[in-house]
């Protein structure tokens, strides 16, 4: 099978309608939608225009919106923002707990929730037993929706709660590698558990956001860990950019109290970067295209 010795920027010449975005945030204007006075920090201003003005430049068709961390389980604003794009474009994963009624998660289903996320890494959950029981009520909540759970997390506490994840009733979408370590070689603890998972069918992963698992320029390191993971299944693959790159820099602590400006990051070398890591046109199309229209029901 050919491949792309250099990948086409322009990826409408690939025929690829339907690219999609699968891993995005907004802010808009906090008296718009107010954050939870609990949030361990506060972002700067993305707003759904910005975003799509993005996607338009670079011939993103679709987009999934995970609802962020800051508002904890209010969602308005991700339901202001799936019904801006309507069924055809756009995709959310709520974050909820247990008081949300199977009434409302059916309005949020008509809305374009597909999906529920468990952010254990940013709230500093470590506790595989912990993290397991998490999914385990998550996935009980949503499966007769036909939903998915998305977690982030890290290798250690997915290799701890394996078991877990190959008996939950729900698919599992793994959230920017699996917080894999990059400068570390492919046999680090716990890559050979998630790519048996992916390669079970269990576990999708989001190959998003590589400057959160390597710190050299263009994320080379990261190359080897996305092929390995396409080989394990790369029908379980799925690409994301993590606008608009909600991260502090290294060594800096989160402080509600002051605005984070978000990181500054080329999301058109990463579109050309997934598609090199993938190879070739019909590995593409699956990153790409394919695999998140079945994830996310488009």
């Amino acid at each position: 099978m050919s491949s792309f010795s250099s990948p086409p920027t322009d990826f409408k010449k690939l025929g690829l309608a339907g690219i999609c975005d699968c891993h995005t945030h907004i802010f808009p204007p906090a008296e718009q939608f107010p954050f939870n006075a609990k949030r361990n920090y506060t972002p700067a201003i993305a707003t759904l225009e910005a975003l799509d003005a993005l996607h338009a430049a670079m011939g993103v068709d679709r987009v999934v919106l995970a609802h962020p961390s800051p508002y904890g389980t209010d969602n308005s604003s991700m339901l202001y923002a799936l019904e801006s794009w309507g069924p055809a474009r756009g995709r959310g994963v709520a974050v909820i707990d247990e008081s949300f009624t199977q009434d409302t998660l059916k309005r949020f289903h008509a809305a374009g929730v597909r999906g529920v996320r468990v952010n254990l890494e940013t709230h500093g959950h470590q506790d595989p037993a912990s993290a397991a029981q998490q999914l385990r009520a998550a996935a009980e909540q949503v499966a007769p929706l036909g939903w998915h759970v998305q977690v982030y997390t890290n290798l250690d506490v997915i290799a701890g709660m394996q078991d877990t994840i190959r008996n939950l009733p729900t698919p599992l979408v793994v959230d920017h590698f699996g917080k894999l370590d990059a400068s570390k070689p492919l046999t680090q603890q716990g890559f050979d558990v998630l790519c048996a998972l992916v390669q079970s069918g269990k576990v999708y992963v989001k190959l998003s956001a590589p400057y959160r698992i390597s710190e050299r320029a263009g994320y080379p390191d990261g190359e080897q860990f996305a092929r390995a993971l396409i080989n394990a299944n790369s029908d379980r693959m799925v690409w994301g950019t993590d606008w608009p790159h909600p991260m502090p820099p290294k060594g800096v602590k989160r402080d509600p109290n002051v605005i984070e400006h978000a990181r500054p990051e080329d999301d058109f070398a990463a579109l050309t970067r997934i598609a090199k890591w993938a190879g070739d046109p019909v590995t593409i199309k699956k990153v790409l295209v394919d695999n998140a229209a079945r994830l996310y029901d488009f």
